[in-house]
């Protein structure tokens, strides 16, 4: 499964983002799909996560009540709201093997969202 990530961009710190993750060469639609960030100098952190139906889903606490993943039967999303300048990062997002999210598996590239404040 090949992952591709897109919807970064520059926002002001208030303001919103959607990102996307899209699957080819194989679809994820029965595969539990995370989103993760890495911000400069830092280690790859978990964002949130969605079962294969979109019904079970799982939040940092850093952006719980933010942050919504959602997805339907091309890709998974995420709406990033009231961002701030600690969500500057480069977004991942992942697929697992399992419908329910255990670990990532299949990565895909990043994209860069930064925070102006």
């Amino acid at each position: 499964v090949q992952l591709q990530a897109s919807g970064g961009g520059l926002v002001q710190a208030g303001g919103s983002l959607r990102l996307s993750c899209a699957a080819s060469g194989r679809t994820f639609s029965n595969n539990a799909v995370g989103w993760f960030r890495q911000a400069p100098g830092k280690e790859r952190e978990f964002v949130a996560a969605v079962s294969w139906s979109g019904r079970n889903s799982d939040y940092a606490g850093s952006v719980k009540g933010r942050f919504t993943i959602s997805r339907d039967n091309a890709k998974v999303y995420l709406q990033m709201n009231s961002l701030q300048s600690e969500d500057t990062a480069v977004y991942y997002c992942a697929s697992d093997r399992r419908s329910f999210w255990s670990e990532p598996v299949y990565w895909g590239q990043g994209t860069l969202v930064t925070v102006s404040s």
